[in-house]
């Protein structure tokens, strides 16, 4: 095997490798959130009393769905692409690499990455926002039904303030959430970058040290058989 060769299969297998890491991570953080979203939904318990803004529930309805959905579709790629690569990398064969399907199904990979540990994870930050108002915005009537004077109630009840305050704290985890993506995500793409240069510019020397080889090989040649004759 010429060194060109052997650098193709060592790129390859590093592939493979980080491919089946992000399926991996991509298939227990889909389960989880999906899990925590649908136990959320199921376990709210809605007052009946209680006038709910129309808004509130068909956002929190749609939140809690597309979140399922995003998690549930990132890991069945996860689940049809996972056990291929788990059986291409357990082959003890350099050639094996070969049968893997992750250079063909990079995109469906990147794809299942960017559903559960971005979109996702955004999805299940807006969904506790949601539950939280969900949760907490019954508590208005409660303290009003117990008995105070409506001129000594405060402005703002309890649960207005829990849902309030759980809004504030968590509006800017959202956006600094979203910030480092996309640093992370351009950092990534750079450091990518950088090293596929590095690596073609290790490759071309190679080629370019091989070419000189084979012209010192054909010319010793040429000059032993001149030499004969």
């Amino acid at each position: 095997m010429s060194s060109n060769e052997h650098s193709l299969q060592a790129l390859s297998w590093r592939q493979l490798y980080l491919s089946r890491a992000k399926l991996k991570a991509t298939s227990r953080t889909s389960a989880l959130l999906s899990g925590f979203a649908m136990v959320a939904m199921v376990e709210v318990q809605l007052e009946e009393d209680h006038d709910y803004p129309p808004g509130l529930l068909i956002a929190f309805s749609v939140c809690t769905t597309v979140l399922v959905a995003v998690h549930l579709f990132a890991l069945m790629i996860s689940t049809c692409i996972l056990p291929n690569l788990e059986a291409v990398s357990n082959v003890h064969n350099l050639n094996s690499i070969k049968e893997s399907p992750h250079e063909r199904m990079h995109r469906h990979i990147e794809l299942a990455w960017a559903f559960s540990t971005v979109i996702g994870t955004l999805l299940f930050l807006i969904e506790v926002v949601l539950l939280c108002w969900v949760k907490f915005l019954p508590l208005n009537n409660k303290t009003k039904e117990s008995g105070s004077n409506v001129t000594d109630a405060p402005a703002v009840s309890p649960g207005e303030a829990a849902a309030i305050a759980c809004t504030i704290i968590m509006a800017p985890l959202c956006l600094v959430f979203i910030v480092f993506a996309v640093h992370f995500y351009r950092s990534l793409v750079s450091h990518k970058t950088e090293r596929q240069h590095q690596e073609l510019e290790v490759l071309s020397k190679i080629t370019q040290m091989q070419n000189q080889l084979d012209h010192r090989g054909e010319a010793s040649n040429l000059s032993s058989s001149a030499h004969f004759a």
